[in-house]
């Protein structure tokens, strides 16, 4: 009964909440490694309170879990209580005031100016996967979105005559992003030899080797073994192209609204941790310049 909850709330995730792939697969693995607690405790979800959560959560402290992770591990648990209250399963919502640690706000790693250049440059050679993978690490940075929503992209989201790439963000949100030259040319280059090596009828922009759909874990993979290669050992991950994205335009005078726009943030708290670097950066500036420093 239990497992038929986690498969019932894995629909809900996806089809009501319109979540990610990515939050979806880990709110249920975190929910599913909750469910294994509760039946070694040999307890059922009718029972399960606060007292019985704090247990919980105890044992996961003492796996050694990070504080991020216990805190997404609470917002799971939650998400699925309030699941089974608004299902009738539950006559209350039993973990309405449930809160994890407090995480500081982490200013997000990023590449300079010269190791973006470095690192594309590195994307060396004219076959399908050499050209693929150029083409992906362009795109990234000259757009800032997601490897998720990169991953997610079909030959109808781009527009060669406007420069531009729609894009599906979060909860299905669709916003337009510019697209730069560098990255235009990339493109343009790795679509002439997508069409070879595409099968009937798949529509994604980005292929692996059987012509279907690349992963967003293999394009994980491939960033980081350039990243490797040109010996950048303080990122790792798509993700750091999207901090970079952010924080060169902020350095270089983009104003934060337009910034939040394009990387698809809601609030715009969540696009200002990069003024942070921004000012880390004016900061720098200051010191060296100004004669009274």
């Amino acid at each position: 009964m239990k497992l038929e909850w986690l498969d019932r709330f894995r629909q809900y995730l996806t089809q009501e909440k319109n979540l990610s792939s990515h939050t979806i697969k880990s709110y249920t693995s975190d929910i599913k490694d909750f469910l294994g607690f509760l039946s070694f405790k040999e307890k059922g979800l009718k029972e399960v309170g606060y007292p019985f959560v704090r247990e919980y959560l105890a044992s996961l402290q003492r796996r050694g879990l990070a504080k991020s992770t216990l805190a997404r591990r609470v917002s799971s648990l939650r998400e699925f209580f309030h699941y089974l209250y608004l299902k009738g399963y539950l006559s209350s919502f039993l973990l309405i005031n449930l809160r994890g640690p407090k995480l500081g706000k982490k200013i997000p790693s990023f590449m300079e100016e010269d190791e973006i250049e470095k690192l594309l440059g590195a994307v060396e050679g004219e076959d399908f996967f050499h050209c693929r993978d150029k083409a992906a690490l362009e795109l990234l940075y000259a757009t800032g979105m997601r490897v998720a929503e990169l991953v997610g992209l079909n030959i109808s989201s781009l527009d060669f005559g406007a420069e531009t790439v729609k894009v599906k963000g979060k909860r299905d949100k669709e916003r337009i992003i510019p697209v730069g030259r560098c990255a235009i040319k990339a493109l343009a280059r790795y679509l002439q030899l997508r069409e070879e090596k595409a099968k009937p009828g798949v529509k994604a922009v980005f292929l692996n080797r059987f012509g279907e759909r690349l992963s967003d874990r293999a394009l994980r993979g491939k960033l980081n073994k350039y990243l490797k290669l040109v010996n950048i050992h303080k990122v790792s991950g798509p993700h750091s192209l999207r901090h970079s994205f952010a924080t060169h335009l902020l350095n270089r005078g983009a104003d934060i609204r337009s910034v939040q726009e394009l990387l698809g943030h809601e609030r715009l708290s969540t696009t200002q941790v990069y003024t942070h670097l921004s000012i880390k950066r004016l900061k720098e500036v200051y010191q060296k310049a100004h004669p009274r420093a």
